[in-house]
């Protein structure tokens, strides 16, 4: 997993193009006043939350983060939404950028497809506060805009569901062309299930398999980058939807045996417990803070077999129960 975000060499020029001051938003975010003048930024989750907070707090525009995260053209697009829109349909576009989008930062793209809804979520993987409002228009505005270029028709999600309190709602309402749930329990963008198939205009399949070929390469160097104990915890992570993974079945999906994934944790000094609770750990924090579930869903989604046996685990981790770090992440966030 990349540990940091790369800011899009764009911004700046889409900034000044939304009538923005690039230097008023780098010392409202209390970053380095040339930090996007160099030719490749990359910048850690707590500085990316950063500056997105800081375009949020200088725009006079609430409704920044939809301008932003809305492509018209299709050379803006990088090439992972471009091998997305050669894909055929949106359901195979978003999956893979979902697939690919770590190669470029700690963040996961979530699909969670369902008998009548499709959600797709993004979760980051380092934060340890809330995300950005302005962000999180900007991720599910940009999602939109792959959807509705890619099938050519002006398709409207289900429903936007967003933690924040109730704000600027008719402007999200009239950019997503659907109902906005605010005081969510999470941040989500949700379709029909039907709207995954909607093939796309856009399907290229000569331009695919020349820019697959490229990201399969680059996301090979990647994973290479990862130490083992990285992937590990990375898998294991994937795999915390409500149940344990056991060894073997996070060897399988690293297609090596279970005696070797014992070794290599071992010529790291770790072992597979130890593993599971470093993984459990860190989505701990990412729960607790980006969403408003209960513990016992917290709990659930960890694989613990009730409240209390989580309560312990996170005490050890923290010093403190979770409902109090939760309380003083929010005081932070707050101050």
């Amino acid at each position: 997993m990349s540990k940091h975000f790369r800011v899009p060499g764009r911004l700046s020029s889409k900034l000044k193009e939304s009538g923005v001051h690039v230097s008023s938003v780098l010392q409202s975010a209390g970053l380095p006043s040339g930090l996007l003048d160099q030719p490749r930024v990359l910048v850690t989750t707590e500085e990316f939350f950063a500056l997105w907070r800081g375009i949020g707090q200088v725009s006079p525009d609430p409704a920044i983060g939809l301008a932003l995260g809305t492509a018209e053209k299709s050379e803006h697009f990088d090439p992972v939404v471009l091998a997305a829109l050669s894909a055929g349909n949106f359901g195979e576009a978003m999956r893979q950028i979902a697939r690919y989008k770590q190669l470029s930062c700690p963040e996961e793209v979530v699909l969670e497809p369902g008998d009548q809804e499709w959600t797709i979520q993004f979760r980051w993987l380092l934060a340890n506060e809330e995300e950005p409002a302005v962000l999180t228009d900007l991720c599910f505005a940009w999602v939109l805009s792959i959807a509705r270029h890619g099938t050519g028709m002006r398709i409207s999600p289900v429903r936007l569901e967003l933690q924040r309190p109730r704000a600027s709602a008719r402007s999200l309402e009239r950019h997503f062309g659907c109902p906005v749930v605010f005081g969510a329990a999470r941040n989500a963008i949700v379709f029909r299930a039907a709207d995954a198939e909607l093939r796309f205009v856009t399907r290229n399949a000569e331009l695919l398999a020349m820019l697959a070929p490229q990201l399969d390469e680059d996301l090979k160097q990647h994973k290479g980058e990862e130490s083992f104990p990285e992937r590990v915890r990375a898998t294991i992570q994937r795999k915390l939807t409500g149940s344990r993974p056991k060894m073997g079945e996070i060897a399988r999906e690293l297609h090596i045996s279970s005696r070797t994934l014992q070794r290599r944790l071992q010529d790291a000094g770790l072992n597979f417990q130890k593993a599971l609770e470093e993984a459990r750990h860190q989505l701990a924090r990412h729960y607790l803070t980006n969403s408003l579930l209960e513990l016992s869903e917290t709990a659930h989604l960890l694989g613990y077999e009730d409240s209390n046996s989580f309560v312990r685990a996170f005490r050890v981790w923290e010093g403190v129960p979770p409902a109090h770090w939760r309380g003083a992440q929010r005081e932070k966030a707050l101050s």
